[in-house]
């Protein structure tokens, strides 16, 4: 039983934000079967958003799990997502609609989604804290939170500001443990200061604490077991202040691989605490473009072809760690706004700049060949 809410069974969440898909739509019943093994392992709780998927995830969570269980035998977060209301007066339609996909009277938490510092000023001038209190106080939302994704000084000024907060969502895996962007260690420190328990996002860092290098599978042979995944989400699991993991499964076989790590919860050995470290070692060992996305080279119109080239350096360095279809995905995201490395002119306005003198026009041409060829 969880210490800090009874109401939830076990530490380990239902993220529906990667459900399988069969010709562009959810597939509604390898989903239901996910579900009904899910809570027939004693899990109860699912994560959902509304722009989840496209806005189909809410839809799959009614179609395979709020009309098919009673409510008291799931626990149901959803998000309040900042570009989905513009005005106060958008807040509570918006929260409407979201019950009404999903299918039920209320949530269990309500997360403001994706905190940061651009973001927050959006949130405060438009009542998003308070409006999420009145709920509460109407029974319409059980508990409420905030997804958060940016530095521990901007964490704390939130937390500072916010004592209604209940619970922080954080992304949190061992390889950015000590990250210095993501900053897992030290958002969690605040959220422990501010005696805010924790839910973990992306403790597989969507996929790529699966697809290890062969150096990191080896450190894990022989520990016990468990998958790599297993390791990553035990590792998360392993934290005080930690009460629920997450994680986005796409198919049966993760499902079956999640259930059989946390059914059983125990925490990481020692020896599995040093294991995991090294495998983060070896990653981080692994050259990559020493980008330190201080952003320079795009901010203002510096970039006369609108390219983000920290964003893409990043999908490069995924690439180099992992060769995963996340690296693939996450440069698809990173220039859906935006030009591609083919687009450069090589002004070389960027380099002039750059702190780090990196010679960005070659490496955008090289990440050019590699995502576009």
């Amino acid at each position: 039983m969880n210490t800090f809410y009874p109401e939830i069974k076990k530490n380990f969440g239902f993220g529906m934000m990667r459900l399988p898909m069969k010709d562009g739509e959810v597939d509604i019943p390898q989903t239901c079967d996910m579900v009904d093994a899910f809570l027939n392992a004693g899990f109860n709780y699912f994560d959902t958003a509304h722009g989840y998927i496209g806005g189909k995830s809410e839809l799959a969570v009614k179609a395979c799990l709020t009309s098919r269980y009673p409510r008291d035998s799931y626990i149901l977060t959803d998000k309040l997502s900042p570009n989905f209301f513009n005005t106060e007066a958008d807040i509570r339609p918006y929260f409407e609609s979201m019950l009404e996909a999903c299918g039920v009277d209320y949530f269990d938490f309500f997360l403001l989604h994706s905190l940061n510092k651009g973001n927050y000023p959006h949130y405060t001038g438009n009542r998003a804290f308070e409006i999420a209190s009145e709920l509460k106080a109407e029974g319409k939302v059980r508990h409420v939170g905030i997804s958060f994704h940016d530095t521990a000084d901007v964490l704390e000024t939130i937390l500072s500001e916010q004592p209604a907060i209940e619970v922080v969502q954080l992304q949190f895996n061992y390889l950015d443990y000590e990250d210095s962007h993501v900053q897992s260690r030290l958002c969690y420190e605040v959220c422990v200061k501010h005696g805010k328990p924790v839910i973990v996002m992306e403790p597989v860092r969507g996929g790529s604490l699966v697809n290890l290098p062969e150096a990191g599978l080896e450190v894990l042979k022989g520990l016990g077991d468990y998958s790599p995944a297993g390791y990553a989400i035990r590792y998360a699991a392993s934290f005080d202040n930690i009460f629920m993991v997450l994680s986005g499964m796409s198919n049966m076989e993760q499902m079956t691989d999640n259930i059989k790590s946390m059914k059983d919860f125990s925490p990481l050995t020692e020896a599995e605490f040093k294991a995991v470290y090294s495998v983060a070692d070896i990653i981080r060992a692994i050259p990559t473009i020493p980008c330190t996305s201080c952003k320079y080279c795009v901010d203002g119109d510096r970039c006369p072809m609108n390219i983000n080239i920290p964003g893409i350096f990043n999908s490069e360095n995924k690439a180099r760690r992992f060769n995963t279809e996340d690296a693939r995905g996450h440069y698809g995201w990173m220039t859906s706004k935006g030009g591609k490395p083919t687009d450069c002119i090589e002004c070389g306005a960027c380099e002039e700049i750059c702190p780090q003198q990196l010679p960005i026009r070659q490496l955008l041409k090289e990440i050019g060949e590699r995502f576009e060829g």
